[in-house]
């Protein structure tokens, strides 16, 4: 099966692809000529299949990465959240969506319904961004604060 009929899974793409794929998650912003003197292509070659990666969807798009401290939002936690009446509507995603101290949402099997990651400039912001959650989502929260982090968002490859 040739690269460009093969499904959107990384295991199946050949091993340029597959650097490609690293050295992009690496730096968005790289140049094609950049890209083909790393996996030894000419640049059209290059150009072709990163445009073919994301045709097929293995790469979906490119994001600057923010420095969270710079940007005064230093403490990190994750956030579980239990509905407090489980009757009502599973809609937490939805009803938390304004809130843009929440940097993930996550499903999760388990007792909690959802796990929340998100970044505030310090405990203050933190006890009012859980009590906006609590209120905006009718749930009971259980929160983790992040001490330190030594490596988040590495590429799956």
């Amino acid at each position: 099966m040739s690269s460009s009929n093969s499904p959107a899974d990384p295991a199946a793409a050949p091993d340029v692809d597959r650097e490609l794929m690293r050295a992009l998650a690496r730096d968005g912003r790289a140049s094609f000529t950049e890209l083909a003197e790393r996996v030894g292509l000419s640049v059209s070659a290059v150009h072709q299949r990163v445009r073919r990666l994301e045709q097929r969807g293995l790469i979906t798009g490119y994001a600057a990465q923010l420095d969270a401290k710079a940007l005064g939002l230093p403490m990190a936690a994750f956030v579980s959240i239990t509905p407090i009446d489980v009757a009502q509507p599973d809609d937490a995603p939805a009803r938390l969506a304004h809130l843009t101290a929440i940097e993930a949402c996550h499903s999760v099997a388990g007792v909690e319904s959802y796990i929340l990651k998100v970044r505030v400039a310090g405990p203050d912001a933190l006890e009012a961004l859980l009590q906006e959650i609590r209120a905006a989502a009718n749930v009971t929260t259980r929160t983790t604060v992040v001490l330190s982090t030594f490596y988040e968002d590495r590429p799956p490859l």
